[in-house]
């Protein structure tokens, strides 16, 4: 047995759902955490020359309609016959006497992640930049495309009324999860409920799609070999997508002020990214759609990541993460309210702005 085991494992019960359940996991396991804490907690497991990903929800303060394994997995299987690049589930185990919560387990997806720079050696060129750029959209325009009827997936949401119900559900999460007052919060709500867009017809919606959120292969910056980090996946308003890829893009011209509220936003305010302006014609271009209220989609965007942070700090506080890096979470979940609110300051819609 291994020796010393992650929190969130149950090492003896998970073994044995592994040797019943998963091809060739009748072996000993090495269970490493790979990233936890501010999401679903994430193991890479190792045996008998194999190497799988196991997904759980975070330890404590789980919110209502919150970390559904089984959502992820059964998006992951729809996926699974079409050419959007993701992890291909291997086994879902909903029963939480096994492991305290229900788990699922997907192949391992080898390659390049940028999280908080990139490697030397790899996208060193404008080119590489530019075709790392196109790869982001491209690989949104096809999960947009996906017919989800024709994959299984057409009562994985209730995609009518969608946005709307976006800013009164993370309201909610936000009563649940808030640690103090922040006015500011109301006044963001206030506007996107009056300035509320008309939605494209609906696609399969990743929740949280951003550079970030992918690997790519070593050896091309311009192939994307996974999307991760299904939890937030549903039927909905595509352009939702759009607009949380790009409070995660980082502009040449931005302040600052602006790349520190999203510290790797800097990775991509360099020469040779495509500038946020860039990814939405691009996929304004592929995909026909309108993107005339694109802002109102980041300050949804910005709304929803403060809301998510607020929770990750309340579990911070209670001594439920794992790993290190929370410490300032409090502060982030502020500026990214105060972003939204300077977003919308500046849009061309007056319900936006707050005068009408």
């Amino acid at each position: 047995m291994q020796s010393t085991v992650p929190a969130g494992i149950n090492y003896q019960r998970v073994s044995e759902f592994f040797a019943t359940n998963v091809p060739g996991g009748a072996v000993e396991l090495d269970i490493q955490l790979l990233s936890g804490g501010r999401s679903n907690l994430t193991y890479i497991v190792r045996g008998g020359g194999n190497t799988w990903v196991l997904r759980r929800p975070p330890l404590g303060h789980v919110l209502p309609t919150a970390h559904d394994m089984a959502r992820e997995y059964k998006v992951l299987a729809g996926l699974a016959t079409t050419d959007v690049p993701a992890p291909r589930p291997v086994a879902l185990c909903e029963d939480p006497e096994v492991n305290g919560f229900p788990f699922y387990v997907m192949n391992y997806c080898e390659g390049v992640i940028i999280a908080d720079s990139i490697p030397p050696g790899f996208a060193d060129t404008e080119d590489a930049r530019r075709r790392m750029s196109m790869a982001l959209v491209d690989t949104l325009v096809k999960l947009h495309a996906v017919d989800y009827n024709a994959v299984g997936l057409a009562d994985f949401g209730r995609p009518e009324g969608y946005l709307e119900r976006q800013v009164r559900r993370w309201s909610q999460q936000w009563e649940r999860s808030k640690t103090r007052e922040v006015p500011a919060i109301d006044e963001v709500i206030r506007r996107l409920n009056n300035a509320l867009p008309p939605s494209p017809p609906p696609t399969i919606v990743h929740g949280d799609y951003r550079l970030g959120n992918m690997i790519l292969a070593p050896d091309d910056p311009g192939r994307v070999v996974a999307i991760l980090d299904w939890e937030m996946a549903t039927l909905g308003d595509p352009l939702s997508d759009l607009g949380y890829t790009l409070i995660y893009w980082g502009d040449v011209t931005d302040s600052p002020a602006r790349l520190a509220v999203r510290p790797t936003a800097a990775l991509t305010a360099q020469p040779g990214f495509f500038t946020r302006d860039e990814i939405v014609a691009e996929y304004a271009r592929r995909t026909g759609r309108n993107v005339e209220h694109v802002d109102y989609y980041q300050v949804l965007a910005n709304y929803k990541l403060a809301v998510i942070t607020e929770g990750i700090h309340a579990r911070f506080l209670a001594g439920e993460t794992v790993g290190e890096g929370f410490g300032g979470m409090g502060e982030s979940a502020s500026n990214l309210i105060n972003l939204a609110l300077s977003i919308a300051d500046a849009s061309h819609n007056p319900k936006l702005r707050g005068v009408a």
